[in-house]
């Protein structure tokens, strides 16, 4: 067998060749949600994502006997390495078949470019940012994925352990039963709390109210909130403005609770939606003929599932229970909606003040991702 390593030029007929891959390896299996493909190839861009502006990075495609056998995306994040005083490169966008010699080719080309990079260390899988998709599945492998994470196949983690990759973090996700009413607890603690420090719920009905009203605002409390969490680089005022046309436009207006103090500044946000997962299936993730048709179906139609994107607090109300008025007010709108389960997505195993909100619930871990460490000295 002939294993070749080709560097990857961010043309687009490269980089569809690129996140192709990362889809077609996985045809058959009926856990894997592609993501959307012009979200990924714009996130590969250099022309497109605002990332780049602190960011170095190359791609590779490992070629076995001429055909693709793997694909991975070296980074260099110049902002995180700052603030950890480390010299660490991240990889992510990462599949490969199961063998030995195309992964050590893949993984070993991604390695040289970070030491060329004067990099000591590689992390990963992680992106450009948190807003990437980040985690290697070890646990749950016979659970449907979701837009917001990775889907990979069990000899993953195999193979980055016989490569001498070690446990850097661990994040485990829940599957939440939504109750038929808000939980006695969080009813209470949701009129304590709001009477106390004088905050309410907002509700909008237009996208274009809501970005204007708080869209910067949400991302620079994304950044407060995350800053301290594992790998997290604070978005720039150019990503935060790539942020909001790009997701703010997706969004189920009801599904998101909006709580602001007595000075109308926002306090906390919790960002839901029905899950896209079947519909992304569907459409293999084509918007273009018919996927738009799936996605909006998903989103305005019937629905079992809510995916439960992101939850951040100021950090003066953190441990203070403004989560149950967010609860108080989501709840009625997923009964409403018909919807019975909620995917939390990913949470820090270490990251107590997050999970505990899911003590008067009922609700399962079926799913961990691991971010590995390899020293390149």
């Amino acid at each position: 067998m002939s294993v070749e390593v080709r560097r990857i030029n961010p043309t687009r007929s490269e980089l569809r060749q690129y996140v192709d891959f990362g889809i077609k390896l996985y045809a058959g299996s009926p856990y894997f949600v592609p993501p959307l493909r012009s979200d990924e190839m714009q996130t590969l861009n250099p022309r497109k994502n605002p990332a780049f502006d602190f960011c170095r990075a190359q791609a590779f495609m490992a070629f076995s006997d001429g055909e693709p056998a793997g694909r991975i995306l070296a980074i260099v994040n110049d902002v995180a390495n700052k603030r950890s005083g480390k010299k660490e490169a991240r990889f992510g966008f990462v599949d490969f078949i199961d063998d030995a010699e195309v992964v050590d080719a893949l993984f070993g080309a991604a390695e040289q470019w970070a030491r060329d990079e004067g990099m000591t260390e590689i992390i990963g899988p992680m992106g450009f940012t948190d807003m990437d998709h980040e985690g290697m599945l070890v646990e749950g492998f016979e659970e449907m994925g979701t837009m917001a994470t990775i889907y990979n196949y069990p000899y993953y983690p195999e193979q980055m352990e016989r490569m001498g990759y070690v446990k850097d973090a661990d994040w485990v996700e829940f599957r939440v039963e939504v109750p038929a009413e808000i939980p006695e607890k969080y009813k209470r603690i949701a009129d304590i709390v709001g009477r106390k420090y004088n905050l309410r719920t907002v509700k909008y009905t237009s996208r274009k109210k809501l970005k204007n009203d708080y869209g910067h605002a949400l991302f620079s409390l994304i950044n407060e909130a995350y800053n301290d969490l594992y790998g997290y680089c604070p978005l720039s005022e150019r990503q935060i403005d790539y942020y909001i046309g790009q997701y703010l436009d997706f969004l189920r207006l009801d599904c998101v609770s909006v709580i602001v103090n007595e000075k109308d500044e926002l306090v906390a946000v919790g960002i839901s939606m029905p899950s896209v997962s079947q519909a992304l299936r569907k459409s293999r993730g084509k918007l273009f003929p018919f996927g738009w048709y799936h996605v909006l179906r998903a989103i305005n139609g019937p629905n079992d599932v809510v995916d439960l994107l992101l939850i951040a607090v100021k950090k003066e109300f953190i441990g203070k229970g403004v989560n149950a008025l967010i609860f108080s007010d989501l709840i009625p709108v997923y009964n409403k909606a018909g919807y019975k389960f909620a995917e939390s997505n990913i949470e820090l195993e270490d990251n107590g003040n997050v999970q505990q909100q899911w003590q008067y619930f009922n609700y399962r871990q079926h799913r961990r991702r691991r971010s590995w460490r390899k020293s390149l000295c």
